[in-house]
């Protein structure tokens, strides 16, 4: 490691953190600002503020909560108090929820699911008093300000076309059997919702039902998008749409959110075809009531185009993707350039997808995912995996409000994210992608910051007002 002190800046010393796949979460001796001595690899520039950050997160699913109901209390305490405790680990304070079940449920269910019942007289969320409730009540104890948004898998069954919660058969690569019938598969690019006023207007009031019986419990919820990944039919809870169905739909859940002062988004989109949200944007009904939109998966190839022509559209990355169960080095790896590609592109949130699973990561419909905790069932033990640490490194350290901020550089070094907190601070997380050493030259205020980032690592430097 290199570093000098020169100037104004003398003896001000920079806090910096290293993981590699061996070794997390590393605090290394820290390094100082020094003269300038030839041509810096990266510029940071903080007069060139970029979007304001609103949170970062994950989801609230049933299976992340009977894991980590298998672990005694010391050790459960301890994984939430990092979640969700300030200062404390992952700080956690923008979180996502289904509306009924999801892929990670235990099972489908809805909160209606009797024929035909218009007047919605069967709503109920008794079912998440087991599993959901508890789950953000206990995160809600380490941070009263957690804030919250939904989305459902699935409207209840009577409200599809196809009567049935999934919209696909069976995949050779997810074993579980899902019930669906060859004459109930839906196609993407059609409306498995029916598309009819009574059933819009019902559907409509459901959500309004929700946003009522959450707040009766204490918990708010302030945004809600109308369908996750509304172009996928899965072998799990899914709903295909239109554009043009998600437009009639969003005409009627919009004044029903307005009246709650719960904001509409759309989404999530989960395609690289950015016409399909500028539909339901362009619609003169459903797109005044649009505050946002968000995207995940292959939407990060629509991302981009969204953002410039609309730069002003509030932006959500909604769910990670979510690797095959190992939590390996490698899929780490990759996740860092999903959050620098959708953090530039103008994302203000940013969510992890499985908090916590069991060891192999197998969902109710069999499909393999990684997580953030993995629990031993047989040990009852646990362990952070690497993409924890990585996410550790950005959200550890930012503080509310914080605003990321521009950087460049000539000589192909674009592999880092820089924000700027509140308190004047920065915060510069960096990826040496090499499988050597990498001696770095960071040019901020007319000084360098010169480490020798570690081989095939992550880094952060926290870098105090001058």
């Amino acid at each position: 490691m290199m570093s000098q002190e020169s100037g104004s800046d003398q003896g001000r010393r920079v806090r910096w953190v290293t993981t590699t796949q061996n070794d997390a979460w590393v605090e290394q001796e820290p390094v100082a600002f020094g003269p300038m001595t030839g041509m810096p690899n990266v510029f940071l520039d903080p007069d060139q503020p970029q979007q304001r950050i609103d949170g970062i997160g994950g989801c609230f699913n049933e299976l992340g909560w009977d894991a980590l109901a298998l672990l005694g209390a010391p050790d459960r305490q301890a994984i939430l108090d990092d979640f969700f405790g300030p200062g404390v680990g992952l700080n956690l304070s923008l979180c996502r929820m289904p509306v009924g079940a999801n892929d990670f449920s235990r099972d489908w269910y809805s909160y209606d699911e009797v024929d035909d019942d218009f007047d919605l007289e069967h709503f109920s969320i008794d079912h998440d008093r087991e599993t959901l409730i508890p789950f953000i009540e206990a995160a809600r104890e380490r941070q009263p300000k957690l804030r919250l948004w939904a989305s459902p898998w699935s409207p209840p069954v009577w409200m599809k076309r196809n009567g049935h919660y999934a919209c696909a058969l069976p995949s050779p690569f997810m074993a579980a059997d899902n019930g669906l019938r060859p004459d109930q598969v839906a196609l993407e690019g059609t409306d498995n919702f029916k598309i009819e006023d009574a059933y819009l207007d019902a559907y409509a009031r459901y959500f309004g039902k929700f946003i009522d019986a959450y707040a009766a419990e204490g918990i708010d919820i302030e945004m809600v998008m109308p369908q996750n990944e509304f172009n996928s039919p899965q072998v799990f809870p899914s709903c295909t749409w239109t554009p043009q169905g998600l437009a009639a739909f969003v005409a009627k859940l919009g004044p029903e959110m307005d009246a709650r002062g719960v904001r509409v988004f759309l989404g999530t989109q989960e395609r690289p075809h950015d016409e399909q949200v500028e539909h339901v944007l362009a619609d003169p009904e459903a797109g005044r009531y649009i505050k946002g939109a968000g995207f995940q998966w292959a939407g990060k190839g629509s991302i981009g185009a969204i953002h410039h022509a609309h730069p002003d559209l509030e932006l959500y990355q909604t769910e990670q993707e979510c690797g095959d169960g190992r939590n390996d080095w490698r899929f780490c790896r990759y996740a860092w350039t999903l959050m620098r590609h959708f953090f530039g592109h103008g994302v203000t949130s940013y969510a992890y997808w499985n908090l916590a699973l069991l060891e192999g990561g197998v969902s109710r419909w069999g499909w393999a995912q990684n997580s953030l905790v993995v629990v031993d069932p047989d040990a009852r033990t646990y362990r952070f995996t690497h993409e924890y640490h990585l996410l550790k490194h950005l959200s550890h350290f930012l503080q509310p409000d914080a605003v990321r901020i521009a950087t460049f550089s000539w000589t192909g070094h674009e592999n880092q994210l820089a924000f700027r907190n509140p308190d004047g601070s920065l915060v510069v997380v960096i990826h040496n992608d090499m499988a050597e050493p990498m001696t770095l030259s960071f040019f901020l205020n007319g000084e360098f910051l010169t480490p020798t980032l570690p081989a095939d690592s992550f880094s952060t430097f926290v870098i105090d007002p001058a």
